[in-house]
């Protein structure tokens, strides 16, 4: 049936929200499929039109009454059958001659319904309930098109209204469960499809929403368990799969589980949206290189085509071309968080700049090992400074400390979209910025809101989110170089110095030895601490032939999984190296890591993506780093943290001059050794770890922005002047 492309749009507004937004349930009774309900034309119809007019139906002349009646039971057929198109054509027909035929303006929403034409399906659906309010059918497709505009609460009264009638209507408890879900009512949600899966254990979609639901209230197990109760019953069913494939790997870690569930998916649904990109950032995670070049190549076509086959943070690891990473956000953003009416503000009260950081990652994680320092050096004399907070507590000193920088703490967890805006709206908000973008526990489809005067997009994410309400991104002249403006839907905002905030209180190195971490004191120790999903072929083989070429000298990587190590150590093998001379680190506690950075001699950058947070704990840690600069701003961030430590000798521009100099710097000790001390000498002095100076840059940006809004001037790129950060330290 033709309607059953509504499989992904339909539940796009109530599926519910995730820690990262990958879920989602396909209604396998679609829309289209509730005009069964007009076996024939409703006997309760009256028609409002002219009773004298006659209508050619046929080889007959008959009555307008007549006419729509058979216009209708013609349509209902073509719609059954996925004939939409023709469908419309009569049901518009008949409102020509009846605008007020309720049965044609159900049907019309239905149609639009399918259509993903949300607006205009709630329209012919608010008519045809006020024609006729006994219609339980068009309360429900009205609830539907309510949820997917994003208008739960809304959506919830329409099914509650037919179920007043009808409490035993399993799918609308389900619809209902699904608008509890999307207002954050998780208890309330579970317990609706209970009721569900009582009444009808075999409701497949019900077991899927049960677990997702369950899977965001922090119950990863009893959710597995109901993902595998749904595909125990479809094994195939591709929304249970994806979801589960997603749980396995952000909640459980389990890279095998993961992949086997989405090779599934590709297997049964290859055009599932961004399950393509989502198999091969799984597979690159896990060292599984197989077809590596194909895919990437179809991934390619797939974003230039403007179709959903990788999401914009997956992307940023296997392209290095600015203008796709573009075309991939505006695809995501479209579809996932599109721009939604809300009412804005026009004035703003007098007084200090508010800002606002919404952000999911306020506990021990590695924004916030850049960041911490940012919340509490801004001038509390020209900035009210509010935390907007979608975490997961951690209960870390981490998480402790951030809490205690900031003027207020929101929390918006537990809030929807819709609620978080309105929460973040009431605090009067001038500059709202997003630190996540498309990374981690995001709330983007709270920025569509529009909930403050400006929107940022700072640090999270490198690069466009592709979205036309987020005005201004923060960055340098390293990342995003002049000309390149093109390839940001936001205007670009570029600081004197690296625009990545570093925190001068990190740990210092401790002192360590590297036998308690298997390494030898003779090896020369090049290392890597990037995830695995950053590790390509490309640079794996190059870093195998430095291997080759520097006897007694070891590569030392951090272990993200079991099968990343196995899949290294076979690939090692066979290029005729020694397996042994990998050595990988378990993941350990921050400041402990940053003692061990300090026993590796060469850190040894990734392309597409470099180093970031990654890359400023080496060098705080004393430890040299060689990049090769990219194409892209995810490519291009070691470089500006090498300008920023006054390493720029150790940026190169292609792969082979980035092999000879790591050739040469592992056969010179002392030119090693001599950047070494530059690096630990007094790392405070290095403007890449100055948090006051870059603290100062950043709040000059944000007050020519509402320099500029204040003028009622449309956002636009500008530079931030060098004297800013040195004209405030002299205060």
């Amino acid at each position: 049936m033709a309607g059953s492309s509504l499989l992904q749009i339909l539940l796009a507004g109530v599926a519910l929200r995730l820690t990262r937004p990958r879920s989602g349930v396909a209604l396998r009774r679609t829309p289209s499929s509730q005009c069964k309900s007009y076996a024939g034309c409703p006997v309760d119809w009256t028609p409002r039109c002219s009773a004298s007019e006659t209508y050619p139906v046929g080889e007959d002349r008959v009555t307008n009454h007549q006419a729509i009646i058979q216009w209708l039971q013609e349509a209902l057929k073509l719609h059954m059958a996925g004939r939409l198109g023709e469908a419309e054509l009569l049901y518009l027909k008949s409102l020509a001659v009846d605008q007020n035929c309720h049965p044609a303006l159900h049907l019309m929403g239905l149609i639009r319904l399918d259509q993903g034409r949300h607006a205009e399906a709630l329209s012919y659906c608010e008519r045809a309930v006020a024609l006729n309010p006994s219609n339980e059918d068009a309360w429900r497709a009205r609830g539907l098109a309510l949820a997917a505009l994003g208008r739960p609460e809304e959506a919830l009264a329409s099914f509650d209204r037919v179920l007043q009638r009808r409490p035993d209507a399993l799918q609308v408890r389900y619809f209902r469960a699904l608008a509890l879900q999307a207002l954050g009512r998780g208890r309330e949600a579970v317990a609706e499809l209970d009721r569900v899966l009582q009444a009808k254990p075999d409701y497949v979609e019900a077991w899927v929403v049960r677990a997702n639901v369950l899977w965001t209230m922090g119950a990863v197990d009893q959710a597995l368990e109901s993902f595998g109760r749904a595909l125990a019953i479809d094994p195939n069913m591709p929304e249970a799969l994806w979801s589960r494939a997603n749980c396995l790997w952000t909640r459980k870690q389990n890279v095998p589980g993961a992949i086997a569930d989405l090779e599934r998916l590709v297997a049964v649904r290859p055009a599932f949206p961004y399950a393509r990109g989502a198999l091969l950032h799984l597979r690159m995670h896990a060292g599984e290189w197989r077809e590596l070049a194909r895919e990437r190549e179809a991934l390619d076509e797939g974003v230039r085509a403007g179709e959903r086959v990788v999401e914009p943070y997956e992307y940023q690891a296997l392209s290095s071309s600015p203008a796709d990473l573009l075309a991939c956000a505006r695809v995501y953003a479209r579809e996932k968080y599109p721009a939604l009416p809300s009412p804005q503000r026009r004035t703003r009260r007098d007084g200090k700049i508010r800002l606002g950081y919404l952000c999911g990652e306020f506990r021990a994680q590695a924004t916030m090992y850049l960041a911490a320092g940012l919340f509490e050096q801004h001038d509390r004399a020209r900035f009210e400074v509010i935390g907007i907070d979608n975490t997961r507590d951690d209960g870390s000193a981490m998480r402790q400390r951030v809490t205690a920088a900031f003027d207020r703490f929101v929390r918006i967890r537990d809030l929807s979209d819709r609620h978080a805006a309105e929460r973040i709206a009431s605090q009067e908000i001038d500059i709202l910025v997003n630190l996540n973008g498309y990374f981690g526990a995001q709330r983007t489809g709270v920025f569509a809101r529009r909930p403050a005067l400006l929107h940022v997009n700072y640090l999270g994410f490198p690069g466009s989110l592709g979205a036309g309400y987020m005005d201004y991104i923060l960055a340098d002249a390293e990342v995003i170089p002049d000309g390149e403006e093109q390839f940001y839907s936001e205007q670009v905002v570029r600081l004197p110095g690296c625009y990545q905030i570093n925190d001068g209180k990190r740990p210092r190195p401790a002192p360590a030895a590297r036998a308690a971490h298997g390494l030898k004191e003779t090896d020369f120790v090049f290392c890597h601490f990037n995830y695995s999903y950053k590790v390509t072929p490309e640079m794996f083989s190059l870093w195998v032939r430095l291997l080759k070429n520097v006897p007694s000298s070891v590569l030392w990587l951090l272990e993200s999984n079991a099968l990343f190590a196995q899949n290294l150590r076979r690939e090692t093998a066979q290029a005729g190296v020694d397996p042994a001379r990998l050595v990988f680190a378990p993941q350990i506690e921050y400041s402990a890591h940053i003692s061990r950075l300090a026993l590796g001699d060469l850190f040894l950058d990734s392309l597409p993506y470099n180093a970031h947070t990654t890359a400023s704990d080496a060098l705080w840690a004393g430890l040299p780093l060689l990049t090769c600069r990219g194409k892209a701003f995810p490519g291009r961030v070691a470089a500006s943290l090498l300008r920023a430590v006054g390493l720029p000798e150790l940026i190169t521009d292609t792969l082979e001059e980035y092999e000879s100099k790591a050739l040469a710097l592992a056969r010179d000790h002392a030119l090693l050794q001599s950047y070494r001390d530059r690096l630990t000498c007094d790392p405070a002095r290095l403007a890449l770890f100055d948090t006051a100076c870059t603290t100062r840059q950043i709040e000059a940006a944000y007050e020519e922005m509402m320099v500029r809004w204040t003028k009622n001037m449309p956002p636009a790129s500008f530079r931030v002047p060098e004297s800013s950060s040195s004209a405030e330290n002299s205060r």
